[in-house]
């Protein structure tokens, strides 16, 4: 387990690497950095404190941890998204977003609501729906 830990440790410092020399090729390295802290903020300000409230309030049992996943996958998904899904209009040349974005974002979503669905329903079945505290027993 620990070498499988350290494999992976290695190849995420190889792709923060690979990342690294791509950043310095792009021409307009400021506004790459504002996403990417807009991404931290938006993360650390609105997607996680939402999946927890929600977690917390409309999910009781056990899952609630999937369903919050569920969420988080969803908000990432949508941050990724955001800059296509509020594009104005087409553009000039239709080879550049060829693709029905929101539709595809959608179908993304339900994919993810249906997977989430199917593992609470197995869990449900396995009975291990929630965990229990040493005093429940």
């Amino acid at each position: 387990m620990k070498a499988l830990r350290v494999a992976v440790g290695v190849a995420g410092v190889a792709l923060m690497g690979v990342g690294a020399s791509l950043l310095m090729e792009v021409r307009d390295l400021w506004g790459v950095l504002v996403w990417l802290g807009g991404a931290v903020v938006l993360h650390d300000a609105v997607i996680a404190p939402v999946v927890l409230l929600a977690g917390l309030l409309l999910v009781r049992g056990g899952v609630r941890g999937p369903v919050r996943g569920a969420l988080l996958v969803a908000g990432a998904l949508t941050a990724v998204a955001l800059p296509v899904l509020l594009r104005p209009g087409r553009t000039a040349n239709s080879s550049v977003l060829p693709l029905d974005y929101p539709r595809n974002w959608l179908i993304a979503l339900l994919a993810v609501a249906v997977v989430t669905a199917l593992w609470a329903v197995v869990r449900g079945l396995l009975g291990r729906g929630g965990r229990r505290r040493p005093d429940d027993a």
